[in-house]
């Protein structure tokens, strides 16, 4: 074999391994990632965001349905902060470094996608891409009628009008009485006592807070209390087993404690709600008809009260 023979073998293979080896060189070259801007954002914002975050009512001020509103921030401060993902409250309230974990609506929460999206977004230095979705506010999609109330439809109304206290960190430091309204699962708590009885509006404490039959009405800082709409969406939440933001039932919460208050009626009932009085119950002497009594107790197999304790 000639020199100049064994050369162009040589040549040949090294050609042929480099062709082989092209495709996998260009999969390993890295693909620059498309910009995300403000506009490319506002789908998702105005979605999971704005429901609470929109209108005279949004919690801190904090507005979050145009891009004039993110970058005004809330009371307590700026929310995104150009080039540092991190250190912007936004993500840090998305992602649960930062407490209560947004959106109020969750779980579940965004996914690791859109918020990565989000981070790309700051960390471009906020670009606000088509100018009619800056400064354009979008209204959320109302309910269907006809269809279930869902956590999705009354967490904003708590956002705004309940979680302001009931959360941590809220206007009076710890949630009062360690109830927190800052999600489907903190709601139904009933370690210490339910506060919701799926199925039965009437024996709910939270209903009856908002309605003045339970002292003190809530919200605390009104008047102005709920609408007589607002009410009736939270009464057939509960009426249709307080459903998660899937749309699933929440389990009855048998045995668990209860605190209700109201005025006492004939054949104990309470504001027309039927109690189970037993031989057990401990009854005040001064007790009757007409009077505002407090029933403590614990709820039944089938949703009703159990009377353990009815006093003035």
């Amino acid at each position: 074999m000639t020199h100049s023979t064994k050369n162009r073998r040589t040549t040949d293979t090294w050609r042929v391994v480099w062709w082989l080896a092209l495709p996998l060189m260009v999969v390993a070259l890295p693909v620059q990632a498309q910009q995300v801007t403000y506009a490319d954002l506002a789908p998702l914002l105005n979605k999971r965001c704005a429901p609470c975050h929109a209108g005279t009512a949004a919690p801190r001020g904090l507005l979050l349905d145009s891009l004039d509103g993110v970058l005004a921030g809330s009371s307590r401060g700026p929310v995104v902060r150009a080039g540092d993902p991190e250190g912007s409250e936004l993500v840090r309230r998305l992602t649960g470094a930062s407490l209560p974990r947004m959106p109020m609506t969750g779980p579940p929460y965004l996914d690791e996608a859109d918020v990565e999206r989000i981070r790309r977004w700051i960390a471009a230095g906020l670009p606000a891409g088509t100018e009619a979705a800056t400064t354009t506010s979008v209204t959320p999609t109302p309910r269907a009628p006809g269809t279930p109330v869902t956590w999705n439809d009354v967490a904003p109304l708590f956002a705004t009008r309940c979680a302001k206290c009931h959360a941590d960190n809220g206007l009076m430091g710890e949630p009062p009485e360690g109830y927190r309204l800052t999600s489907h699962a903190a709601a139904l708590a009933s370690g210490e006592r339910a506060r919701i009885v799926p199925g039965n509006p009437d024996a709910s404490e939270l209903v009856r807070r908002i309605r003045g039959q339970s002292r003190p009405r809530m919200p605390f800082d009104a008047p102005p209390y709920l609408t007589a709409a607002q009410i009736t969406l939270v009464e057939q939440w509960v009426q249709q087993g307080a459903r998660d933001g899937n749309g699933t039932p929440a389990a009855l919460p048998v045995g668990a404690r209860v605190r209700i208050e109201g005025t006492l009626g004939r054949g104990w009932h309470l504001d027309g709600l039927p109690l189970q009085v037993t031989p057990d119950t401990r009854i005040d002497d001064r007790l009757g008809p007409g009077r505002r009594a407090e029933v403590r107790g614990h709820v039944a197999s089938d949703g009703t009260i159990v009377v353990e304790r009815l006093r003035r």
